[in-house]
């Protein structure tokens, strides 16, 4: 699966809480377009279908993004390994 850049995602969810915060919910209750456009964008880029999956997984790739790396590995990747 191809996975969007932390950059994406960060803005997809500024996106998309201003617009679920200002946008009001049509007369059946549901979110107004423009939330509606945010959650099917954000469930496509997490692999999800619910937007609540949507973004508990933004949020998870954003705090792995922003880990720091893990060391290398002396040698490199194919220490020990014989060809």
């Amino acid at each position: 699966m191809l996975m969007p850049h932390p950059a994406v995602l960060r803005r997809l969810l500024a996106e998309y809480e201003a617009a679920a915060a200002n946008e009001p919910a049509d007369e059946t209750g549901r979110p107004g377009p423009r939330t509606r456009d945010l959650e099917y964008t954000l469930c496509v880029s997490t692999g999800t279908r619910d937007v609540r999956r949507a973004l508990e997984t933004a949020r998870r790739r954003l705090a792995d993004a922003s880990a720091p790396a893990p060391e290398p590995v002396p040698g490199g990747a194919h220490a020990g390994v014989a060809d």
